[in-house]
């Protein structure tokens, strides 16, 4: 039988049970409705990438041969043959490889998926003032708009010297946030205490806790500032407490309030 009719019968679902060979069990099973491109199928079997995907997931759970093979109900030699791509699969057995590992069929035909990677160029990216004010405490510019479904929201920021009678604002948010001084001054209001930092310093905390910044120096402050806005666990959030500062001293600050200013993309 030529590839290419394997193929066909497989992808129909109307490929016959494979021979005793295989070491299956001829039972019932049901296989939902699979879209599978049937380009993308042909070009998948014909370079072997069925049974390198097999091999991945199988490794993936150092998962042997033998062990695979009892819980597919297929013999181990078969299995050797199919990741080695000297044999093709019936749908029907690769549904019971498929549910091993908890995998859709469709996994097994897909494209390759393409590996993130985004480059950010300087003079592509927007500056953005401090929105709802008409004398901006600070400007941003974020380092991840090209990234669709983000984990995280890296920011470059700078922020302008304090003026007096400046109402300082804070505000607070879901997950942890990061932050990198680059250059100049920044006192940090976290909860009811204040931390100065210099450049070279940096700042790791829970963003639930309301803070606020405000750059005390006569020149701005710059920093890299990363926001990962997931919920801390209760356990995390019960063990992290206020660290006291010997510099520290009551002040207000401006807040970042960065995060949602710009839509995520995706």
């Amino acid at each position: 039988m030529k590839r290419t009719s394997a193929i066909a019968m497989a992808m129909s679902g109307d490929a016959p049970a494979l021979a005793a060979s295989d070491g299956s069990a001829n039972t019932p099973l049901e296989i939902q409705n699979v879209q599978i491109d049937g380009g993308v199928a042909e070009s998948v079997i014909a370079e072997k990438k069925i049974g390198e995907r097999i091999k991945h997931l199988r490794l993936k759970k150092s998962m042997g041969l033998v062990e695979l093979g009892r819980h597919t109900g297929l013999s181990a030699s078969f299995l050797s043959q199919l990741e080695t791509g000297r044999v093709v699969p019936t749908l029907r057995n690769l549904a019971r490889i498929a549910m091993v590992f908890s995998k859709d069929l469709s996994y097994f035909f897909e494209a390759e998926p393409q590996t993130l990677f985004r480059v950010h160029r300087r003079k592509e990216r927007v500056r953005m003032p401090q929105t709802g004010v008409d004398d901006p405490t600070y400007f941003f510019e974020s380092l991840g708009y090209l990234v669709p479904d983000r984990q995280l929201d890296p920011y470059f920021a700078e922020f302008l010297p304090a003026k007096p009678g400046r109402v300082p604002r804070a505000h607070q948010h879901e997950g942890c946030e990061f932050l990198y001084l680059l250059s100049g001054m920044l006192d940090v209001k976290h909860g009811e205490t204040t931390h100065r930092i210099e450049a070279g310093d940096a700042l790791y905390f829970d963003a639930n806790t309301k803070h606020s910044y405000v750059c005390p120096g006569d020149v701005p402050a710059q920093a890299v500032i990363v926001s990962l806005q997931h919920p801390l666990s209760h356990q995390l959030v019960n063990s992290m407490r206020p660290v006291s500062s010997t510099n520290g001293r009551p002040r207000g600050g401006e807040p970042v309030a960065m995060h949602g200013k710009i839509a995520r993309s995706g």
